[in-house]
């Protein structure tokens, strides 16, 4: 195995408490990923990411730690992890463990030592500070800057006891652990060693680029509604490299080639991710960033999707597929805990919903960079249709219908926006089969599982040769296979074409042609491929092997041509 395996790998991430429940209890848990790894083996993928399974309060489901080296009850306990590790294992696929450590959760002892006095030990475990001078503790304003956090509100939380505020970026009962203090890193080191010593294959290290703040905290610019913009004190810090190296040096260090480190690094630009990806610079083997996936969002956020304009995806691909080509590696990847269905928000997931779903698959797997499988994602899992506030479970949303209302946006246009973009469309139970629950559950589960599972579902697709599950299945076999789509050349094609997406791959005279109409309108796609093999398509069976004619690819709706010339 070479030290950049990696990059010919594809990553299947799987969030436990939606994945498959083995006892009843209607949530995943460890036995239950356990009883499905067949699934994933049939389809091909190399490592399997864990969402957090360690103890938690699930404030954040799961994103808030309170033991790193526990397994929550939820979701089993160590012996039952073992177990899955061993499993995964066996069948040459390894498994990567979610490392949180931007925040714990509040009730995390560190935290409950650094809460107890001014004068505790590890006081300075996390930030903490005073009032703003010339404010009443607790009062509006008093927060000791006005930063506003990501689900929504100040960041900042007052603790009446000590009579000071805690720093938590996310929710309240995250708060934020202080890397300043070496003993904070070195806690984190041991931890994370003990876990590599116990078999886990590495790391993804959630909002990593958030753990060094600018010093001393200062106020952010200005937002409507009397909050500030704190992104870019504490985004990419002074001093993230430097702790990022130094964990490489304290965990990683003689262990190269065997582990898969990834970083989660909201707002990194394409430099920050080629200084944090340069294999010379030893800190990680690649990141995933959010610029293709921030494309949509209108002028209220997240939740003011706006309809696509793939002429400004493409240039967002474009630019970091040509700043990472010399140095560094990126992720690739549509769907994950945090976002929409691919298919429901890029796609169309009621007149075409196959071909867009394999056609979305097709762009985005044969680019260079390690492509990432949303569990659920490979049978084209569509958006949950909440109609109601009420059927929804994630603090982000919750909290930005509050935040919205607040303002007077209309109710309906929220709700719009929640059913588009909530993280709950990711987190409905994966769809196995047509039985209740869609064979999530013996018990009530968690999230209602989406209706059309009694159709939509990985029982009906495994021995269908024209399912979406089984175009995953060749993508994933495509890049194990051909050299050319992990280290080939990345050209992109018809670059101001407002339907077509289209690149070249090229490696030692091999010459990989991707064309997909991301429309549901007929079109003709101007690529040159005259000289190679139609190889791979969504077409069904009336797809012609060759184009009509030279430079001209006829593609009807949601249509997709993968193309191979030695």
């Amino acid at each position: 195995m070479t030290d950049d395996w990696w990059k010919s790998a594809v990553v299947y991430q799987v969030y436990p408490r939606s994945f498959q429940d083995s006892d009843g209890d209607g949530i995943g848990d460890l036995r239950g990923i356990l009883s499905r790894l067949d699934h994933l083996a049939w389809l091909g993928v190399d490592v399997i990411w864990l969402s957090p399974i360690y103890a938690s309060p699930h404030a954040d489901n799961g994103y808030d730690i309170s033991d790193y080296e526990a397994i929550d009850p939820a979701f089993g306990t160590l012996d039952d992890f073992d177990a899955l590790l061993t499993a995964v294992h066996a069948r040459g696929m390894k498994l990567v463990m979610d490392l949180v450590v931007n925040h714990t959760s509040d009730e995390h002892p560190w935290f409950l030592e650094s809460r107890a006095s001014r004068h505790s030990a590890k006081r300075d475990w996390y930030w903490w500070r005073p009032p703003r001078d010339g404010f009443e503790p607790g009062a509006p304003g008093a927060e000791p800057t006005n930063w506003r956090a990501f689900f929504s509100g100040p960041t900042w939380a007052f603790d009446e006891e000590s009579g000071e505020y805690f720093l938590h970026l996310f929710h309240p009962k995250q708060p934020d652990l202080n890397w300043e203090n070496p003993e904070v890193r070195q806690a984190v080191y041991a931890m994370m060693n003990r876990w590599l010593d116990r078999g886990v294959d590495g790391f993804r290290m959630d909002v990593i680029n958030l753990i060094s703040k600018v010093l001393p905290l200062r106020d952010g610019e200005p937002l409507p509604g009397g909050l500030g913009n704190g992104f870019p004190l504490y985004a990419c810090g002074p001093r993230n490299h430097e702790f990022l190296q130094e964990m490489h040096r304290e965990v990683f260090a003689g262990r190269e080639g065997r582990f898969l480190t990834v970083g989660e690094t909201p707002g990194a630009t394409v430099d920050d991710a080629v200084l944090f990806t340069d294999p010379a610079r030893a800190e990680v083997d690649m990141v995933f960033q959010f610029e293709h996936v921030d494309v949509d969002h209108g002028p209220l956020g997240k939740f003011d999707p706006q309809p696509l304009d793939l002429v400004r995806l493409k240039a967002i691909f474009a630019r970091w597929q040509a700043g990472l080509a010399e140095r560094g590696w990126n992720s690739l990847y549509w769907d994950n805990h945090d976002q929409p269905r691919v298919v429901s928000r890029f796609g169309d997931d009621r007149d075409h919903w196959a071909a867009s779903a394999k056609a979305l698959a097709a762009v985005l797997h044969l680019m260079r960079g390690t492509p990432y499988v949303y569990q659920g994602e490979e049978i084209g899992m569509t958006n949950a249709g909440f109609a109601s506030v009420d059927e929804y479970r994630d603090v982000e949303s919750l909290g930005a219908y509050d935040e919205l209302r607040e303002i007077d946006v209309p109710e309906q246009r929220i709700l719009d926006g929640m059913s588009a973009m909530s993280r709950d469309n990711a987190r409905t139970p994966v769809q196995w089969d047509a039985s209740p629950h869609a064979g999530f559950t013996t018990g009530t589960p968690w999230l209602r599982a989406t209706p059309n599972h009694t159709w939509l579902n990985a029982e009906a697709q495994r021995e269908d040769p024209d399912s979406v599950a089984s175009f995953y299945r060749a993508l994933i076999a495509m890049r194990h296979d051909e050299p050319v789509v992990a280290h080939g050349d990345f050209t992109m094609l018809l670059p101001e074409h407002p339907q077509v997406f289209a690149y070249r791959r090229v490696l030692d005279g091999t010459v990989l042609t991707v064309v997909a109409n991301i429309s549901g309108e007929e079109v003709i796609a101007h690529v040159d491929v005259a000289h190679g093999a139609l190889v791979l398509h969504n077409l069904g069976t009336e797809a012609t092997p060759y184009p009509a004619g030279a430079g001209e690819i006829p593609l009807g709706p949601w249509g997709a041509r993968i193309y191979l010339a030695r």
